[in-house]
């Protein structure tokens, strides 16, 4: 059992914004009745809306050890098409409304196994592939990936290192309200899930946004005392006035899934130091099972554009491009994670199911990053994202960074000797030159600025340069 459910038996676990509840001993039946369906070795899609259905299937299959991957319950047929080729799942945990819709594509039978709060289990049409390796409990998508076949293994052990180590940083007791303000099936949001129902906490379920009113009437009728959110988030809920929002019962605030600014940071870590709440700063890959590192929330002020120290039971180290440690603080590398909570690698077909562990504990994260005298980490950019401006390396991430002063709305991307900056406000053309050319040293005619409806943003919230550039 991954959760022990019934240890907090009589408490509610789940609590969902149409009024619907379970508590730990319901959901604990529950799950049983579910994976009682599926056969040890199985593979299974499980498509993630934040509702109850979805959340017990997720649950059932992780607390049985039945390997799944999680995968966005709205995803479009034909990349599921293209998905069930590569990998062959046993089953699938679906919405009931998709059921007719599987079954005509052909990739599913037409009787379900088993039902549930609006979701059912169907069976994959085809002849029944070879088990899956016996470690292997969850697949994730890359960061990006729409019909990318390529997911990320994660063991028991993987996901349990990190499950609890960010229970324990972060305080995590059975008092707790987190909101589901992230989709589960993004590594960040199902994170929240695993950390807070491990210590008998009580999940505030909702698929609406932060941008919706009908969030904000839950969150506050609920009583939730936590909110998760990526930079994205912490951007609109500022530009949403959150800072004069009434919340007497929310206590902690995270962010993850990229680097929020550090201007911003700072705000947060005020606001929250002002009103006796906590603000933390966290730092991870899906590769981690997420999180690699966290900034403790009483150093969020004098260490605002720090992504913090190592969660517990992992080790953060900074190599120079022959490979070797550096030793010596304020010098630039590329970061390199050791933990239990490292995945065993990746998957691009059902073969890769049957492989063990490949990376032994040890991430090559692809970010450059330094470390200061007291042993805080700073992200500095990505190793892809740097391009020579008239022979000089420039970091692009940096230089958005540097715009983000400006506006918060922006994007940069680049090729040598031409970095481009993305905006959805044409009055900051001119001052964007001026700042950036006045912090580089570099001509203006290295710069370019240009006028887009929207910055084009992935499921997870992060930028999707790759739009931008096409």
């Amino acid at each position: 059992m991954f959760f022990n459910l019934l240890t907090y038996a009589d408490k509610t676990a789940i609590l969902a914004d149409n009024g619907e509840q379970l508590t730990y001993r319901e959901l604990y039946h529950a799950s049983q009745e579910i994976a009682s369906h599926i056969p040890a070795g199985s593979f299974v899609f499980t498509l993630c809306g934040n509702c109850l259905g979805a959340a017990t299937g997720y649950i059932a299959l992780l607390d049985n050890h039945i390997a799944q991957v999680l995968l966005d319950a709205e995803k479009d047929i034909e990349i599921l098409q293209q998905l069930s080729a590569s990998y062959l799942p046993d089953f699938y945990w679906l919405p009931e409304h998709r059921t007719e819709e599987f079954v005509q594509a052909g990739l599913a039978e037409t009787n379900s196994e088993c039902t549930y709060k609006g979701y059912c289990l169907l069976r994959r049409n085809g002849q029944k592939a070879q088990s899956v390796h016996p470690d292997l409990l969850l697949c994730l998508t890359t960061s990006g990936s729409t019909g990318s076949p390529k997911f990320v293994r994660i063991s028991e052990r993987n996901l349990m290192s990190n499950t609890e180590a960010i229970a324990e940083y972060l305080s995590i007791d059975e008092n707790e309200r987190p909101i589901t303000s992230l989709p589960m099936y993004y590594s960040f949001g199902m994170s929240v899930l695993n950390s807070n129902l491990l210590k008998g906490a009580t999940i505030l379920l909702t698929g609406q946004t932060v941008v919706q009113r009908e969030f904000w009437t839950f969150l506050k009728e609920a009583k939730a005392t936590s909110i998760a959110g990526v930079p994205y988030t912490y951007e609109t809920l500022k530009a949403f006035r959150f800072f004069r929002m009434d919340l007497p019962y929310l206590q902690t605030m995270i962010q993850a899934g990229g680097k929020l600014n550090a201007a911003i940071v700072k705000e947060y870590a005020e606001y929250a130091q002002a009103k006796g709440k906590r603000f933390f700063v966290m730092y991870g890959q899906t590769e981690a099972s997420p999180r690699i590192s966290y900034l403790p929330a009483d150093r969020a002020i004098d260490k605002y554009s720090s992504i913090g120290i190592a969660v517990p039971g992992g080790r953060m180290a900074v190599v120079n491009e022959d490979g070797e440690e550096i030793q010596t603080a304020e010098t630039d590398g590329e970061l390199i994670y050791y933990g239990e909570n490292v995945c065993i690698g990746y998957a691009e077909c059902r073969d890769d199911l049957l492989k063990g562990d490949e990376n032994h504990g040890c991430l090559h994260t692809g970010d450059i990053a330094r470390f200061d005298e007291e042993g805080f980490f700073y992200i500095t950019g990505r190793l892809k994202r740097f391009v020579k401006v008239w022979g000089n390396r420039c970091n692009l991430d940096a230089i958005e960074q540097l715009v983000k002063t400006l506006t918060t709305d922006c994007a940069c991307t680049g090729i040598d000797n031409l970095i481009t900056i993305y905006v959805t406000d044409a009055k900051f053309e001119d001052s964007i030159i001026r700042l950036l050319t006045t912090k580089t040293g570099f001509n203006p005619q290295a710069f370019t600025v240009k006028v887009v409806p929207t910055i084009p943003k992935m499921e997870s919230g992060k930028t999707d340069y790759k739009k931008l550039a096409e």
